[in-house]
């Protein structure tokens, strides 16, 4: 069974503890997690995110006007099942590169071997209305009428660029709709096998390649599925189920 601890705990008793630590004494690094962003082997960022003209799977030309996405209930896991939760969440605007790094409050943990998890978008325990000032505040709640919370992604753009007759997409992510007052939560648990090794305090590089959003195992064909996303249950669990190939490990900064 997996031992929980709570970073709250832990720094309590770090504190409680004498200033003068011997040398048999348990570092306890501080851990933040920076998310950068590509399209396959492309960067995408602040400078390029509006004029980088990139191709998905489907064979559409793609310009990007704008991606917001959010994240939460991190979680680090030893090599003794021992798993490390960090409070909060991080809602990613690429157009402003402050918002890549997610730094928790309180984030102190022992030296050692882990794999990461978290969520993509909340969880069902903390997809509550009106619940975040700071996402009220963004825009970023989704609907009632379509089973209310927040938005996990907003992706918006224009597609076949490359002909006389570009049109928009809105690819936005969030609580699906099954029927009229009948709804299924719809976030994903990512879980990240890449080992890190943290010795010290530590970023750890979380890369997101958007290509994939558009590929795998769904291949996307904006020709059908552009805009009017929102109420369009097949549409959420698509994106759902795209998701997953989404992230993997970067470098681990010491």
């Amino acid at each position: 069974m997996k031992k929980i601890f709570v970073l709250f705990t832990l720094l309590i008793v770090t504190l409680s503890c004498h200033e003068d630590f011997d040398d048999n004494s348990v570092l306890t690094p501080k851990v933040d997690f920076n998310f950068t962003h590509n399209w396959d082997d492309t960067a995408i960022n602040s400078s390029n995110l509006e004029t980088e003209t990139v191709t998905n799977a489907n064979g559409e030309v793609i310009n990007i006007s704008s991606i917001r996405y959010l994240v939460s209930s991190f979680q680090l896991t030893n090599l003794a099942g021992e798993t490390y939760s960090f409070e909060g969440y991080n809602l990613t605007d690429l157009a402003i590169e402050d918002s890549y790094n997610f730094i928790p409050e309180i984030n102190n943990i022992p030296t050692g071997t882990y794999t990461l998890k978290f969520v993509w978008g909340f969880n069902e325990e903390d997809n509550i209305d009106g619940q975040y000032q700071d996402l009220n505040t963004a825009n970023w709640s989704w609907p009632e009428m379509l089973g209310g919370g927040y938005h996990f992604l907003q992706f918006d753009g224009m597609y076949n660029v490359d002909t006389t007759n570009p049109l928009p997409f809105n690819f936005h992510n969030g609580t699906a709709r099954v029927s009229e007052g009948v709804f299924e939560q719809n976030f994903a648990v990512i879980q990240l096998d890449t080992p890190i090794t943290i010795t010290n305090n530590t970023t750890i590089e979380v890369k997101m390649n958007l290509a994939e959003l558009f590929t795998n195992p769904n291949t996307w064909d904006l020709n059908v599925l552009d805009t009017d996303l929102m109420p369009n249950y097949q549409a959420q669990k698509m994106m759902q189920q795209n998701i997953m190939s989404v992230f993997s490990i970067g470098e681990i900064a010491q």
